[in-house]
């Protein structure tokens, strides 16, 4: 009788450990599985199949799925960032029963090269070239040089290197406020408030030559003429 009391107190013990065993694995896992989910991309990429009104957006996602969306968030919220036609390729973040669309970036907008007064003397254009397969450069900048970009949760996300900084490179997020055809402003974040900068390009265009109503400028053979 002694014996089968000891092994069922045995048995219970074990089975009180084993139980709590699992309730510490289980959170351990619980909290593996959030931590992840912190660090992934949640952006869904794709294509525009249609805009079957002014409301509704089809997008054939990269892994082949048709989804009509509903835009309206996105259109409240103003982050419907670039007027979208149907074959442009897009970035959107949905709610989690992928219905409705919470912010839609047209990548084909976002890339190019995007210029602003140099913010010393305004005498020159400088800023960022974004290229397609998230490489980036800088445009006539000497103190930053840019290295890759991507659509990040809906954040644009930039790599660069800052001149004495050696070859470590730094990344900054920015939210987008505005994209059009000739507009690209974004801003910080995740940055002290000092430290925020909100960027204002425009489309870098060629510029016309000068009007000089026929007149032609002679080149100057004498090298103290030459500047």
């Amino acid at each position: 009788m002694k014996k089968l009391v000891f092994l069922s107190v045995a048995m219970a013990a074990m089975m009180m450990l084993s139980c709590g065993g699992n309730t510490h694995q289980a959170e351990r896992e619980e909290d593996t599985v959030d931590a992840y989910d912190q660090i992934r991309d949640h952006t869904l990429y794709g294509l525009c199949g249609a805009v079957p009104s002014t409301s509704q957006l089809k997008v054939i996602t990269d892994v082949g799925d048709t989804l009509t969306l509903d835009i309206t968030p996105a259109l409240e919220n103003h982050k419907m960032l670039g007027s979208v036609r149907v074959g442009d390729r897009l970035a959107v973040m949905t709610n989690k029963k992928q219905t409705e669309a919470t912010e839609v970036i047209n990548i084909n907008l976002l890339l190019g090269d995007w210029v602003m007064p140099d913010p010393l003397d305004g005498s020159d254009e400088i800023g960022i070239r974004i290229k397609e397969g998230g490489v980036a450069e800088s445009i006539e900048m000497t103190n930053i040089t840019y290295r890759t970009w991507r659509i990040f949760n809906g954040k644009l996300e930039i790599t660069s290197i800052r001149e004495g900084g050696g070859e470590a490179e730094e990344t900054n997020y920015f939210d987008i406020l505005k994209l059009s055809a000739d507009t690209l402003v974004y801003k910080t974040i995740g940055k002290p408030q000092d430290e925020e900068e909100t960027m204002e390009y425009s489309r870098w265009r060629e510029k016309p030559e000068p009007d000089l109503h026929g007149l032609k400028l002679e080149e100057h053979q004498d090298e103290y003429m030459k500047l």
